[in-house]
């Protein structure tokens, strides 16, 4: 789902707007393109991931780290791809982000083993940490205070068709010609991009641009990798591995080092004194929460609906369809409720949604048909995220000065996507592990050889994608796929659990920490923050 703070990013940032009225449709084209390739790309990957273990014979592992390389460096270097903009080119670096981008789609489409794979969605990441803020920064010098709301409502509105389509259109090429396709889609719109960027787009820069915190950046980036790796390893190698705790300390060592760095430096990525706003470290603890919750399970449920209940790729992309245009249905709506209502009660309120919305897909009856089963899961799902995303959004902003929103608008942005990556990489611990005991346990009924019994055992990390030993006749083969279907429901619904706990923790802190009025400084309207 997209990260929230995306427009308060373009209405937050303090620019010198360029004069080229007649370049703004063509503009408003090239950054909803680049956009779209980036949350596509972001969609498509987790339908394609049962393909991709089957190709490369993948584990869950495997399959994080397709999401999780791609999501490490975009979480980690989105802040100082927006600051590399204002210093060096607006349109510069967003055109040379979607280079990148494009370039990197085409070696993923190309790759032949996982670790290609795994390294070209790394180079991917760079790139979207170049062209998304960079998008976002160009409106924001393209348009002034009178046309800006048009503007991003146009930007919104697009990119949100473009997220539903998204899915289906790359279930569909995966379904009917190859997982490739879906990564080979973004190099016919990078090429669009560029050639109107080059065309039609305005160069700007900021006159204030501070120093870039590269020191910022590489503690931010090493310390959140270490991380991740420690924790995706430990399924395979153990927690005494070397390699997970040399990982894990490495991390622990920059995530320290990049506060006092943030602390000390004269233009920090994350300016820390924000953090004394109380509800702006509540927006973003809830967001941190919350986001997490949904990231877990918007990397599981295709799986689930592939390799368990036997949806096509085209189908399983079509699945969170409701969610997506009950947001965009709903979202003028939704942005007007801090003003009728306040924050609290939609930040209490909306994550309480949510989890309802995540009950609901770990009920018994899900074995049914979509429209009586997913159907009406997806569309409470949305709808608690359409009460949610706006009115924090609006928070994020009026927590502080409003010369500071624009800075406070990326952070909260950056916390969505780092809280999508670590949810990955901790709850697919507590899957592999619940899948791993129940199918200890269920095997014991099937009497099959112990060499046998040893050799499914290892093949635990690949969840619902494990393959029957072939020394096995049909009948046992069956026997066996019924006993991991019923393994990966359990180790899936165990997920499920723990995601609703998150959303209900959101709505906790939104309760303990947000004030139930906006306060915001002089001259900026919540009314216009979504």
């Amino acid at each position: 789902m997209r990260t929230p703070c995306d427009e308060a990013i373009i209405r937050g940032s303090k620019v010198d707007v360029v004069k080229r009225t007649e370049c703004e449709r063509w503009i408003l084209a090239a950054t909803v393109l680049g956009s779209s390739m980036a949350f596509i790309d972001g969609t498509v990957v987790n339908v394609a991931l049962p393909a991709l273990q089957f190709t490369f014979h993948a584990t869950v592992a495997d399959a994080q780290w397709v999401v999780e390389s791609y999501g490490l460096f975009l979480s980690a270097l989105i802040l100082v791809g927006g600051s590399l903009g204002d210093s060096l080119g607006r349109r510069r670096i967003f055109i040379v982000g979607v280079a990148i981008f494009a370039v990197a789609s085409a070696a993923c489409g190309l790759a032949t083993t996982i670790r290609e794979l795994v390294f070209a969605r790394s180079v991917q990441g760079i790139g979207a940490a170049l062209l998304v803020p960079g998008s976002l920064s160009i409106i924001s010098a393209s348009f002034d205070e009178n046309t800006r709301g048009q503007a991003i409502g146009t930007w919104s509105g697009f990119t949100a068709i473009t997220m539903a389509i998204g899915p289906v259109l790359g279930g569909w090429l995966i379904q009917h010609a190859s997982w490739r396709w879906a990564f080979f889609l973004n190099i016919p719109l990078a090429a669009a991009v560029i050639v109107i960027s080059l065309w039609r787009v305005p160069e700007s820069r900021s006159s204030t641009a501070g120093k870039i915190d590269w020191l910022g950046a590489v503690t931010a980036t090493v310390g959140l990798g270490g991380l991740v790796v420690g924790l995706i390893e430990s399924v395979e190698q153990g927690w005494r591995s070397p390699l997970v705790v040399a990982s894990l300390v490495v991390a622990v060592v920059c995530l320290v080092a990049f506060v006092i760095v943030e602390e000390r430096s004269e233009s920090p990525m994350v300016p820390l004194e924000l953090f004394k706003s109380r509800a702006f470290t509540g927006a973003n603890l809830l967001t941190l929460f919350l986001y997490a919750a949904i990231g877990a399970f918007f990397f599981l449920y295709p799986m689930n609906l592939i390799q368990v209940h036997g949806y096509s790729a085209t189908q399983a992309g079509a699945a969170s369809l409701p969610s997506i245009v009950l947001m965009f249905s709903l979202s003028r709506w939704a942005g007007g409720l801090v003003v009728r209502v306040g924050p609290r009660i939609p930040l209490v309120a909306g994550p309480l949604i949510v989890a309802t919305g995540l009950v609901l897909f770990a009920m018994p009856s899900m074995q049914g048909h979509y429209w009586t089963t997913y159907f009406p899961a997806f569309l409470v799902l949305g709808f608690g995220l359409t009460v949610t995303v706006a009115p924090l959004t609006t928070v994020v902003m009026t927590s502080v000065d409003q010369e500071r929103s624009g800075a406070a608008s990326g952070i909260n942005n950056a916390v969505a996507r780092v809280a999508g990556v670590l949810a990955i990489a901790v709850l697919g611990i507590i899957m592999v592990h619940a899948f791993g005991s129940r199918l200890e346990q269920s095997l014991a009924s099937l009497r099959l050889p112990d060499p046998v019994v040893h050799q499914i055992k290892s093949q635990k990390s690949r969840l619902a994608a494990l393959e029957a030993p072939a020394e096995l006749d049909q009948a046992a083969k069956k026997a066996l796929r019924a006993v991991v279907q019923n393994s990966f429901e359990f180790a899936f619904t165990v997920m499920l659990m723990i995601s609703v706990a998150l959303a209900v923790m959101s709505s906790g802190i939104a309760w303990v920490m947000v004030g139930k009025k906006v306060t915001p400084p002089e001259g900026n309207n919540p009314a216009l923050a979504n």
